[in-house]
């Protein structure tokens, strides 16, 4: 048995229609808006009495996908960690290509984005940053200059 492909990155949000706003912002296109509850929500997340909102998320490319998940019960859980430094264990930040980071860094300040140290060089190849968008989100950016 072989993998197939990677299908999303999930990330639990406080508020759904703020991080969809998010990052329609920074180019991702909504795919599907669901709610999810029942027994095989239970049984697959192993929790009691879910009930949670989607959205599905696709890159203009179709292939990356971003699931955004609330949930109303049970409900999500702030561990305290909501502004972890990036060298902190598990997975913390997502990375988008763009083609003008400096425009981009410009219309997700609206939706909350804060620019975590600042926007380098790497070599004459990329312009790079680290964000923080909606619910602690850490983002990437990588501007391709070479």
């Amino acid at each position: 048995m072989t993998l197939q492909r990677m299908d999303n990155v999930g990330i639990v949000v406080e508020d759904l229609d703020a991080a969809v706003a998010f990052f329609t912002e920074l180019g991702m296109e909504v795919e599907g808006l669901a709610r999810i509850e029942g027994h095989f929500a239970d049984q697959s997340v192993g929790l009691d009495g879910v009930r949670s909102d989607i959205a599905m998320l696709r890159s203009p490319d179709g292939h990356g996908k971003l699931e955004l998940a609330q949930y109303h019960n049970p409900a999500a859980i702030d561990d305290g960690s909501r502004n972890p430094p990036p060298n902190t264990m598990g997975m913390h930040r997502v990375m988008f290509a763009v083609d003008d980071i400096d425009d981009t860094i410009s219309r997700l300040r609206p939706h909350g984005a804060e620019l975590i140290g600042e926007v380098a060089r790497y070599k004459d190849i990329y312009r790079l940053c680290y964000l923080r968008g909606p619910s602690g989100i850490i983002l990437a950016l990588a501007e391709q200059i070479g």
